[in-house]
């Protein structure tokens, strides 16, 4: 279905142009789309010329997607599938709480038991079919905030924050082995250039090599216990695998990774039997309002299991 960005005018004397690229967070290229196409650039509910001014008390209404972009090609998803756990909605975006183990996208083995199936079942049982497209993604095993724009252009604004790192993810990961609990807000940084394996095609690997690109890791160790350790980790970067493949480097890789781990079994006190890695914060701009959107997905329950409660956590968090 067509969707449309509604924009209230109320501190502003001036054409419709100037106002979409200095306010509405539009590229040029999105606002040339919309004012080539019929209706595309609405005033007060007539299509207007960009050139036309406006005042406070004016209303303005852009195209974002027009009733041809949807992801009808995607099945829908087994009803025996868990409902989504949505932390935030509105018209622009969706977050999701991924459990361990589903898939963010279709691919072979998973055609229809995937998170952007659920996605597509969900807003097409809203009242139409949407194109939503997922901003950044997370590994099957990896739990946590998976968002989605609805909308080309939401999209697009909130890859170029990934970039720019305004769009920020927070992890939380068990690790193999001791490291020290950090105080006093202490950060560590891995700089570590990220490549594919040329011995294994569904591996990466760190090293300082032609064609690798470079990746940095920030963390902090949060809990300390002779087997393992519980960091928190933020990205600067966005490499595949790269939390999995920095923390082997260092020698802690995740618990329950299977393909970075060197087989090395979790300590039978705790439940890992996926690679221990959540996303657990996210923050960004909403990409057309510009507010500040913080979100938690609460701790999955191998998290829970391994006695890390939201009470202990906040109780670390302040310790750190």
């Amino acid at each position: 279905m067509k969707q449309y960005l509604t924009l209230e005018i109320c501190d502003y004397t001036g054409t419709v142009e100037h106002f979409l690229r200095t306010r509405s967070g539009l590229t040029r290229r999105q606002i040339s789309r919309a004012k080539f196409t019929e209706n595309g650039i609405q005033k007060n509910g007539r299509r207007c010329r960009v050139s036309e001014c406006i005042t406070p008390g004016d209303t303005l209404s852009v195209l974002l997607e027009e009733e041809n972009e949807n992801s009808s090609h995607l099945v829908s998803p087994p009803a025996d599938m868990a409902p989504l756990d949505i932390l935030y909605e509105d018209p622009a975006l969706i977050a999701v709480n991924k459990p361990a183990g589903v898939p963010v996208h279709p691919s072979g083995g998973h055609y229809n038991d995937t998170i952007s199936n659920q996605i597509f079942a969900y807003c097409f049982a809203k009242g139409g079919s949407i194109c939503c497209r997922s901003v950044g993604r997370l590994d099957r095993e990896t739990s946590g905030i998976v968002l989605f724009a609805k909308n080309r252009p939401a999209a697009s604004i909130l890859q170029r924050q990934r970039i720019s790192g305004i769009f920020c993810k927070e992890y939380l990961a068990a690790v193999s082995g001791y490291l020290p609990a950090d105080r006093e807000r202490q950060i560590h940084t891995i700089s570590l250039p990220v490549g594919t394996d040329p011995d294994n095609p569904l591996k990466m690997r760190s090293a300082d090599t032609p064609g690798h690109k470079s990746a940095i890791t920030h963390y902090c160790t949060l809990y300390s216990a002779p087997e393992w350790s519980l960091v928190r980790l933020r990205l600067e970067t966005g490499r595949t695998h790269q939390i999995r493949v920095h923390m082997a480097a260092l020698g802690h890789p995740l618990l329950g990774d299977t393909l970075y781990g060197n087989n090395v079994p979790p300590p039978e006190s705790l439940s890992f039997t996926r690679t221990a890695l959540h996303a657990w914060q996210a923050e960004f701009r909403h990409p057309f309002s510009g507010e500040v959107i913080k979100l938690e997905a609460p701790l999955p329950e191998d998290f829970l299991a391994a006695g890390i409660t939201d009470l202990r956590l906040s109780s670390l968090l302040q310790n750190s």
